[in-house]
């Protein structure tokens, strides 16, 4: 799967030599106190900076992948998660594998994101087929 490779050679950048703190880090530095001031861990030690929120990544997304979209509309971070399950079914992944990359509680969640299909069907029934394993 290239996206991993090309996610792991993104990541020295992002991080840029820090060593705590999280990835993706917002524009400002995150409130100090009050009933808005994030957690500890959501905040860089280096420059104060706190922890991206999911609506703005998920906005920075979609703008970013608009220029790729067929609809001119951008993706979504769901979408993104769908499209990684459905390559990963197709590639031949078990469910308890899916399960355990997308962190789904129950198995059958799954079946939202993973439709394999009449092919996967077949090419399943024919590998455990016991007549076919007789005649070898």
């Amino acid at each position: 799967m290239h996206w991993a490779t090309a996610t792991a050679h993104l990541l020295p950048r992002l991080l840029n030599g820090r060593q705590a703190g999280p990835v993706f880090l917002a524009d400002r530095r995150a409130p100090a106190s009050g009933r808005r001031a994030p957690a500890a861990a959501d905040i860089c030690p280096v420059t104060g900076r706190g922890r991206l929120s999911y609506s703005r990544a998920e906005y920075l997304f979609k703008t970013a992948s608009a220029a790729l979209d067929p609809h001119g509309d951008g993706w979504t971070l769901h979408q993104l998660r769908h499209s990684a399950l459905t390559h990963l079914a197709a590639a031949g992944r078990t469910a308890p594998e899916l399960q355990a990359k997308s962190r789904h509680q129950h198995l059958s969640s799954l079946g939202h994101y993973v439709r394999l299909g009449e092919e996967t069907s077949a090419r399943i029934t024919a590998t455990h087929d016991p007549a076919a394993r007789r005649k070898r």
